[in-house]
């Protein structure tokens, strides 16, 4: 199994979907609404760890100004899967958990600082904020 197999098979295992062809559809579209959030050196080093088809799709995509929110992540993804939000919400933390599985907490940590705040969530993670 190649590295882009493995990362569908985690992909479909987290999201539960009945086929490969439905895990890949949902990893395409969050790969493609991610890849327009990224920018820098972030972008750079996600796109290094990801198989090259899955890099493929991030790379393609043409980086917005300014990340948008959380909320705003998951209505994009929401609209080009033709989806609820619930469900988005759910394909965007299926792939963003697995993305994990291919990066070192380093690299997730920078990804969520280089976010806006709510993001933590989709990829698993509490959105803890520190007492003042």
């Amino acid at each position: 199994m190649n590295r882009y197999q493995h990362l569908l098979q985690q992909v479909r295992t987290d999201g539960r979907y009945p086929s490969d062809g439905e895990a890949e559809r949902v990893l395409t579209a969050v790969l493609t609404v991610l890849g327009s959030q990224l920018t820098g050196d972030e972008r750079l080093d996600l796109a290094a760890a990801l198989p090259e088809r899955a890099r493929a799709v991030l790379a393609a995509q043409i980086p917005l100004p300014r990340p948008v929110t959380a909320p705003a992540f998951v209505e994009a993804l929401a609209h080009t899967l033709g989806t609820s939000l619930a469900a988005a919400r759910w394909h965007a933390s299926s792939v963003l958990t697995a993305l994990t599985t291919l990066t070192d907490h380093h690299l997730t940590d920078r990804l969520l600082a280089h976010l806006p705040r709510g993001y933590a969530l989709l990829f698993g993670r509490a959105d803890l904020t520190a007492a003042v």
